[in-house]
């Protein structure tokens, strides 16, 4: 065990191993931060996600901050603006900021980094449950509570416009 804080870590460069890293469960994903908002000065942060078959974010958007995709393993649908991108292993997506979008998981799963900027760790924090290890949630019983869901994404800087999955109408 590392008694290194954030801060001088981020001074002195670190490496993680796969599995390392702060863990949350998010809408039945498992997300990792890997690098936090407080390793950055809160200029950005990057997630690992691991997701089943289908699982993903709501149809948002970020009202002042970017995002990126890079999938790492297994296939994810994209949805940016009105373009659909099926992105597999080694894929690259990008949602710009002010433009709605939304992922899920292709039929296998899949993992990717999410690079995005540090107030979506801010908003991970108010809606996602800690996870005490490093494995994928339950299912999730049914959709999020999207009376909660949306005041805490706008206190964020965040929009949601629909539930996970294809956007509305596709």
């Amino acid at each position: 065990m590392s008694t290194t804080t954030s801060s001088e870590r981020t001074k002195l460069g670190y490496g993680l191993h796969e599995e390392a890293g702060e863990n949350f469960w998010l809408f039945g994903a498992l997300v990792t931060i890997k690098v936090s908002a407080e390793d950055t000065g809160g200029q950005y942060c990057l997630l690992d996600v691991e997701a089943p078959a289908g699982v993903g974010s709501p149809w948002h958007v970020h009202h002042d901050e970017d995002e990126w995709f890079y999938v790492r393993e297994g296939e994810f649908e994209v949805y940016v603006g009105d373009a659909h991108l099926t992105v597999t292993a080694g894929g690259f997506a990008f949602g710009p900021q002010g433009v709605p979008h939304t992922f899920f998981a292709g039929r296998d799963g899949g993992k990717m980094f999410v690079g995005c900027g540090a107030k979506f760790e801010g908003l991970l924090r108010d809606i996602a449950e800690p996870a005490s290890e490093h494995v994928l949630p339950p299912p999730p019983e049914g959709p999020p509570d999207m009376g909660l869901l949306m005041p805490l994404a706008e206190k964020w800087a965040y929009g949601i416009l629909g539930p996970p999955g294809p956007p509305p109408g596709r």
